[in-house]
């Protein structure tokens, strides 16, 4: 099963890892990731630490955790590569509608673009050892 059809077809829990410049590392629940064409990734981030940390250090993982026993999923590096603000692409991926005040209170929306650099599974080496 290629990675899009996965986070499509696979319920469960995110966490994007990031550290600043000074390597103070952050981590934060964050939802499943949206596939452009290219083969690319987006999240779509409020500016707040992850974005902040990912403003000097473009590097992240985001570890996926299945829902289920056990212990299943898969981890990806990633690696920033663009960031949009207002765009249709962000638009298009907001998966959560909230009422005007409620986006006002919350701040403003970036849709955060990476490239995959690695995919390993949750446990264990991958075929890297």
């Amino acid at each position: 099963m290629n990675l899009e059809a996965y986070f499509e077809n696979t319920k469960g829990t995110g966490v994007m890892a990031t550290a600043d410049k000074d390597g103070k590392v952050d981590a934060a629940v964050y939802s499943r990731p949206h596939f452009l064409e290219d083969g690319t990734v987006a999240f779509i981030m409020r500016d707040r630490l992850t974005r902040s940390n990912l403003q000097t250090n473009p590097h992240a993982a985001y570890l996926f955790i299945e829902k289920g026993p056990g212990y299943a999923g898969k981890r990806l590096y990633l690696t920033k590569i663009r960031e949009e603000e207002k765009s249709e692409l962000l638009v298009k991926f907001k998966r959560r509608q909230l009422n005007p005040e409620e986006t006002a209170e919350k701040g403003p929306l970036f849709l955060t673009v990476f490239q995959i650099d690695k995919e390993l599974p949750l446990i264990g080496p991958g075929d890297e050892a």
